[in-house]
């Protein structure tokens, strides 16, 4: 297909691929689909090689959010039977970490429920992160806790953490079908806080809750605008319980197809393959290896996600290896700039690079599966056609049907005392 060869031709020159490229990824055909698995897993290659970084989430405060992101089991008025505890203690968080580096992880990510954080909750999670940094040498943290105030991503930043997230979630004409208690520039203005005081940026998507390819591709070109160093390509958990609950729209092709058009627009940032894809991909998370370089290893905020051994075999049978800690993740071009040196990218104008960010404004926090924002974006565009049933555990389910089988809440881990999944 000529389509992929001008894509592969630019995503290995880091060029930016037109809106109707990006659109015409989302509209090939399932006949199709392999040849856009291989096409982006070249530009995939080429900037990451082989190598898969794990990531692992703590939940560090679950439940009880005052926002009222639809897609949330934790936002404000959620009838999801989720786990419901107060911070945890530095201490409980460093153990909790500690596990998913015992199973590989390289980057710990440290959420929070809620609007933002308060000082005195900087304070709390500075304490937990110098816990984990003293426990854990060379081990990355990233914090995503909401909207951030003045001075509070230069406090996170001094107490060592390394990433700060932040999604957008989905595109800014549709923000406002999905939350109403704060707005798509918030989560932009948070982003480009959290850049400012020299944090990597990391903020990514929510697919699947009814949004149209254009939202799908107006919220990656903000992503790429706005040039996070990690892009989390989160699939939509429909919690029984919150405004979301029927939006069963994805198939694992679909999900496929998105990823592919995340590589060609976002060549040489990690992409991350971040929560629903037990649900949606299934038994085709494999294939996904070939599109993003970073997943999460065990379960997520409000979810359980697969056993931790079976990532690890899914990676190793694929072809693929974890990422070392010794490693650097990001291309060298990339990991000069976050280090502070911006001035010999020899990339294309359009290309990605660490030039001024000039995106118009977003909010957003987490990993979805608890954390952050967004809500029911139904009735923009017209609906796919792929959506009139989802397929799984052997069986065709109708659209709008709950598949309370593919969703098990977490009763493990952080805020329990059950061993984790890692």
């Amino acid at each position: 297909m000529d389509l992929l060869n001008t894509l592969v031709d630019k995503g290995l020159r880091r060029e930016l691929p037109t809106r109707e490229e990006a659109l015409a990824v989302l509209a090939t055909s399932d006949d199709d689909l392999l040849d856009v698995v291989a096409a982006a897993g070249k530009v995939r290659r080429q900037w990451f090689g082989r190598r898969v970084k794990l990531n692992y989430l703590v939940n560090l405060k679950s439940g009880l959010c005052p926002e009222d992101c639809s897609y949330c089991s934790q936002r404000l008025g959620s009838k999801a039977g989720i786990l419901k505890y107060t911070w945890l203690k530095p201490d409980e968080a460093s153990k909790a970490a500690a596990a998913g580096v015992a199973g590989g992880a390289k980057r710990v990510c440290l959420v929070a429920s809620g609007r933002g954080p308060t000082d005195r909750d900087v304070d709390r999670v500075t304490k937990t992160i110098e816990a984990i940094k003293e426990e854990n040498e060379g081990i990355e943290v990233c914090a995503c806790l909401g909207l951030l105030s003045d001075g509070q991503a230069d406090r996170l930043r001094s107490a060592g953490a390394d990433a700060y997230n932040h999604n957008l979630n989905t595109s800014e004409e549709t923000y406002g079908a999905i939350t109403t208690t704060h707005t798509y520039a918030d989560r932009v203005e948070t982003v480009q806080q959290a850049q400012a005081a020299g944090l990597s940026a990391c903020s990514g998507l929510i697919a699947g809750m009814g949004e149209s390819d254009k939202d799908l591709v107006d919220v990656v070109f903000a992503l790429r605008d706005l040039d996070p160093d990690s892009v989390p390509v989160n699939f939509l958990i429909p919690f029984e319980g919150t405004p979301l609950a029927k939006e069963w729209n994805l198939t694992p092709q679909r999900c496929l197809r998105i990823l592919a058009m995340v590589r060609f627009v976002c060549p040489d940032v990690e992409v991350r393959l971040a929560g629903g894809r037990e649900v949606h991909l299934r038994s085709m998370q494999p294939l996904a290896l070939h599109l993003v370089n970073s997943i999460f290893l065990g379960d997520y905020l409000t979810s359980e996600g697969q056993a931790g051994q079976t990532d690890l075999d899914m990676i190793a049978d694929a072809g693929f290896e974890v990422e070392g800690a010794g490693t650097t993740t990001l291309p060298r071009h990339r990991a000069d700039a976050l280090s502070g040196g911006c001035g010999s990218q020899a990339a294309a104008p359009e290309a990605a690079g660490c030039g001024p960010h000039e995106a118009s404004g977003a909010t957003g926090c987490g990993s979805h599966g608890g954390g952050g924002g967004c809500g029911p974006c139904g009735g923009h565009g017209e609906p796919e056609p792929e959506s009139a049933t989802v397929a799984g555990a052997g069986e065709s389910v109708p659209a709008g049907a709950a598949r309370t089988d593919l969703v098990a809440v977490r009763r493990r881990g952080a805020g329990t005392d059950l061993a984790p999944n890692a």
